[in-house]
C-alpha cells in the first residue's frame, strides 16, 4: 500500500528527503511544509550584480565518505556537474590552514616535515604525541568530552590549541562540553576497535555505509578534491532540488506553512498549520530543529519532548567583508582562533583563495568571512536579540586589522546573525538519541519510529551546516 509522507522543513535535509522519497514506488504523495518564504535553510548565497558571491552559510562541501559521495551523486542527478568549482588537494587553500595564537598566525603542521619538526605554536613535534598515543591504554568511559579524549591520548597541548580550535570551527562549540562519541565517532570507534586512534585510522575501525559513486564522485576521488562549491554559490544546490521537485507530480511544496501541532489518530498523523489548514499523512519526516519539533508534538510524547528540549543550540554571527586589492599577508583557506585567545572570535575564512571565481568581475578584490559567537555568543555580545549589526561589524573588522594587519576599511560588508543554527552534541548525547529511539519505538503509537502504521523520523542534514565552513 502506497503511503503519504509529510516532510517538515524545507532546508537541505527536507529537500533531499523529498528527492529520495520521490523515487520510491511505495510513496504516493510527498508534502513538504516550509515555514518561511524560501527553501534552502542555512544555505544562503548573496549574489551581486557585478558577479560577486558571498556565503552566509556553508561555502563548500567535503566530498569524502558516504555523505560526500551521496551529495555528489545528488549533484549529478540534478544536472549541476558543470556548475562545480572543485578545490584539489594540491591547492594552496587545502595545504595552508592557520591558527591565531598569542597574537600571531601559525601555519598548521602538514606533510612529513611538519610532523617531525617542532613548529610553533606547538612546543614539540607532533610525531612524539602520535607515537606515544599508540602505547596509551584504551579508555573505559562510555563517553568523554572531545577535550578530555584528546588530552588523554595525544596530550593537553594539542587538545588546548588544535582540537579546541577545530571544535570551534566545525561546531562553533566548546571541546570541553562536546561529546567525542557523537562529534567524532571515527576517533571513538578507532580507540574501541584498535585501542588507538592511529592504529584505528591506519587499519580501519569498521565499515560504514556503502555508497555507489556516480561519475562525478569518482572524479572527485581521482582528482583528490578536498571540497567543492558551485558557480552561483551553495544556494544553487537547494534551488535545483526545489525546481526538480516542483516538476514531480507526487510532490507538493508549500511555503509559509508553519506547523502548529502534530497529532495521532486511527487514520495516521494529523498536521495542523498556523493558518488553520489541516493535513493528513501516514508518515512524518521532521527536519526541524529539536526544540521546534518538541513544540509541535502531542503531550503524550512527553518523555521525547524532554530529550529534544535538552539539545542545546548556538548562534553564530557571519560577517562577509570585501576589500580592494589582495590584502592577505598569507594565502590559505583561513585561520581558526582557540578559545584561550579570543572566546568570541571563532575564525576567519579567506574566501577569495579557494574560490576566486566568486570575486567580482573587474578589479582585484579580497573576500573574507569572519565567524563569531557560537557557544561564547552571549558572554561576548549579550543576547542575540539585543546585539546590533554595527557592533558585530566593528568586531569583525577589528579582528581583520589585528589578525591580518589590514589597515584599510572594507568597501562592502554584510552582517548575518544565524540564531540557533548549530545543535551541540554535548557529553552523553548518544544516550539521549538512544533513549529517544526507545521511546519512539516502544511508547505506543504517538511517536513510533518503527510502527508500520505511522512512524515519525527525525532527520538532520548536518553535513551542510554553517559550522562546516572552516
Amino acid at each position: 500500500m502506497q503511503k503519504v509522507v509529510a516532510v517538515l522543513g524545507g532546508g537541505i535535509g527536507g529537500l533531499s528527503a523529498c528527492h529520495h522519497l520521490s523515487k520510491s514506488p511505495n510513496v504516493s504523495k510527498i508534502v513538504l511544509l516550509e515555514r518561511s518564504g524560501r527553501c534552502g535553510g542555512w544555505l544562503s548565497s548573496i549574489r551581486r550584480d557585478d558577479g560577486a558571491v558571498f556565503e552566509q552559510g556553508p561555502r563548500g562541501v567535503r566530498p569524502a565518505g558516504a555523505v560526500g559521495r551521496n551529495t555528489l551523486n545528488m549533484v549529478s542527478e540534478l544536472g549541476l556537474e558543470s556548475e562545480i568549482l572543485p578545490v584539489t588537494k594540491d591547492h594552496v587553500a587545502s595545504k595552508n590552514r592557520f591558527l591565531y595564537v598569542k597574537g600571531q598566525l601559525h601555519k598548521m603542521p602538514s606533510g612529513p616535515g611538519g610532523v617531525v619538526r617542532t613548529i610553533p605554536p606547538f612546543s614539540r613535534p607532533i610525531i612524539q604525541s602520535v607515537l606515544k598515543e599508540i602505547l596509551i591504554r584504551k579508555g573505559t568511559e562510555e563517553d568523554e568530552s572531545v577535550h578530555a579524549f584528546v588530552s588523554r591520548r595525544l596530550g593537553s597541548e594539542l587538545a588546548n590549541i588544535a582540537i579546541d580550535s577545530l571544535c570551534r570551527g566545525v561546531f562553533a562549540g566548546d571541546s570541553r562540553q562536546l561529546s567525542v562519541r557523537s562529534c567524532f565517532p571515527l576517533l571513538y570507534e578507532a580507540e574501541r576497535s584498535r585501542g588507538s586512534i592511529v592504529l584505528g585510522m591506519l587499519m580501519g575501525s569498521g565499515g560504514g555505509p556503502k555508497v555507489v559513486p556516480s561519475d562525478l564522485a569518482k572524479r572527485a576521488s581521482t582528482e583528490s578534491w578536498t571540497q567543492w562549491s558551485l558557480k552561483r554559490g551553495m544556494q544553487a544546490f537547494p534551488e535545483a532540488l526545489e525546481d526538480t521537485l516542483k516538476r514531480r507530480e507526487r510532490v507538493e511544496l508549500h511555503h509559509h506553512a508553519k506547523v502548529k501541532s502534530l497529532n495521532m489518530n486511527s487514520g495516521g498523523w494529523e498536521i495542523k498549520l498556523d493558518d488553520g489548514v489541516s493535513l493528513k499523512a501516514d508518515h512524518v519526516i521532521s527536519t526541524l530543529p529539536a526544540s521546534e519539533l518538541a513544540s509541535v508534538l502531542p503531550p503524550a510524547a512527553q518523555p521525547l519532548l524532554e530529550e529534544l528540549r535538552a539539545i542545546a543550540l548556538v548562534t553564530v554571527a557571519v560577517v562577509n567583508l570585501e576589500y580592494e586589492g589582495f590584502i592577505l599577508p598569507v594565502t590559505g583557506f583561513g585561520h581558526l582562533v582557540p578559545s584561550s585567545e579570543d572566546p568570541g572570535l571563532l575564525g576567519v575564512v579567506y574566501d577569495s583563495v579557494p574560490f576566486p571565481q566568486h570575486n567580482r568581475s573587474g578589479g582585484l578584490t579580497t573576500r573574507l568571512t569572519v565567524m563569531m559567537g557560537g557557544a561564547w555568543f552571549e558572554q561576548t555580545f549579550g543576547h542575540p536579540d539585543s546585539v546590533t549589526k554595527q557592533t558585530l561589524l566593528d568586531r569583525a573588522t577589528q579582528a581583520v586589522t589585528s589578525h591580518l594587519g589590514v589597515n584599510s576599511q572594507p568597501v562592502w560588508s554584510y552582517v548575518g546573525l544565524l540564531k540557533n543554527c548549530i545543535p551541540q552534541y554535548h557529553l552523553g548525547h548518544w544516550k539521549r538519541l538512544g533513549s529517544s529511539h526507545m521511546r519512539r519505538s516502544s511508547g505506543g503509537r504517538t511517536v513510533h519510529q518503527r510502527s508500520p502504521v505511522a512512524p515519525i523520523v527525525c532527520h538532520n542534514a548536518d553535513f551542510l551546516t554553517p559550522e562546516r565552513s572552516i
